[in-house]
């Protein structure tokens, strides 16, 4: 097991209602004014804006608001809020919907405080010193971006997705409640439902030994989704799936199931560039490249893809040929992905690469040359074009 630290200073706030104690939460931050930052409309329509303004008003706390936030968010509403904040003299961001909204207020924190070019620090060219302070009421159970401390924005110039990592924009509170996601819709649900799992994957699939406890988390997360999700699928309504999925997006990405190993990333990177080109959703997409992935990379740790299968997946272990076991893993998985209404290649996402865009992609995805990903096996540009011609 390697070194590691863990922090996970968000307060979380679960259960019924939960919305209703907004006001209290910001109080506690010792914020006087607050940007309210949402989604395209799902927020207004289900009555959760107002709540949300009704729990300020009564708690005397003011706000403006800034709505627009969409799947893959942009860079352009993220320069919108910096104005925005800065006019107004906000001293608090909270983000009302789901990872979109999230990421996109992070962003804005950190741009808000920052002289620069906040585009800047998602390229690496420099590090954040400060960020606005930040809480979120989630409405989708997906990215884990209530309590992790990343965000992925996209910059209309060239299409480019990129993300950054910075305890600055880990969110003060989280308010939890699994009602909340009762409106979504199935392929969202599901969609959530990948993205929570593979959060769990990308730390798993890594070579280092002796990580059984956070093995045995892992497993058992993945385990408890995977059910989850096919309750979801028969009864949306659910509240006890509901918040399963809730809280288990949380546990999958604030670092908990990475403990003491590296992992690996690159279906990630690859989802990023598909995003960043085509705006695909983010689960839909990683699960169309995750089978891909696995058959090129598996034999770099037969052992560990033979773990997945047995522990995860209830694939019977074929002493005689280990690697027998891996691709009937691989393919359980992917039959998973298809039952619950995912796809399983590209062309399934309704996306038809041609040679030149997979070429496109993989130029992208090594930061134009600049960079290998992945953590089982090292990627270069040749191996990322053959992952996409393989996943198309």
């Amino acid at each position: 097991m390697n070194n590691f630290q863990y922090y996970t200073p968000t307060k979380v706030v679960f259960g019924k209602d939960t919305e209703k104690e907004t006001g209290a939460l910001i109080k506690e931050q010792r914020c006087s004014k607050v940007l309210v930052h949402y989604g395209t409309g799902s927020v207004k329509k289900s009555g959760l804006l107002d709540r949300v303004y009704e729990a300020l008003d009564k708690e005397g706390v003011t706000y403006v608001s800034l709505g627009g936030a969409v799947p893959n968010p942009r860079l352009s509403l993220v320069y919108e809020g910096i104005e925005l904040c800065r006019k107004e003299g906000v001293d608090f961001i909270l983000a009302v919907g789901g990872g979109s909204a999230i990421d996109s207020a992070k962003a804005i924190a950190l741009g808000t405080k920052y002289e620069g070019d906040v585009w800047d620090l998602y390229l690496k060219k420099d590090s954040a010193a400060d960020a606005l302070p930040l809480g979120v009421i989630l409405t989708i159970a997906a990215t884990g971006s209530e309590m992790s401390d990343s965000t992925v924005i996209t910059n209309e110039e060239g299409w480019l997705k990129r993300g950054l990592h910075s305890s600055l924009v880990r969110p003060g509170f989280a308010v939890m409640n699994p009602e909340l996601t009762y409106t979504l819709p199935e392929y969202q649900t599901m969609s959530g439902c990948t993205d929570i799992l593979m959060h769990t994957m990308e730390r798993y699939f890594s070579h280092e030994m002796d990580t059984d406890l956070v093995d045995g988390m892992a497993e058992s997360l993945l385990k408890s989704v995977m059910r989850a999700a096919r309750v979801l699928l028969k009864e949306p309504k659910n509240y006890d799936a509901r918040a399963e999925v809730l809280w288990a997006g949380s546990l999958s990405h604030n670092g908990l199931t990475g403990c003491g190993r590296t992992g690996d990333w690159a279906c990630h990177q690859l989802e990023h560039e598909l995003g960043g080109m085509f705006d695909v959703a983010h689960g839909a997409g990683l699960a169309a490249v995750w089978g891909s992935w696995a058959r090129y990379v598996y034999k770099e740790d037969v052992a560990r893809f033979a773990k997945f299968a047995v522990n995860v997946m209830g694939v019977a272990y074929d002493y005689g040929d280990p690697e027998k076991t891996v691709l009937m893993g691989i393919e359980a998985m992917e039959e998973f992905f298809r039952t619950i209404h995912m796809p399983v290649s590209i062309h399934e996402l309704g996306v038809e690469l041609t040679d030149e865009q997979i070429g496109e992609l993989a130029y992208k995805c090594t930061y134009m040359g600049q960079r290998m990903i992945g953590g089982i096996k090292k990627l270069g540009k040749d191996d990322i074009a053959r992952i996409y011609e393989m996943a198309r």
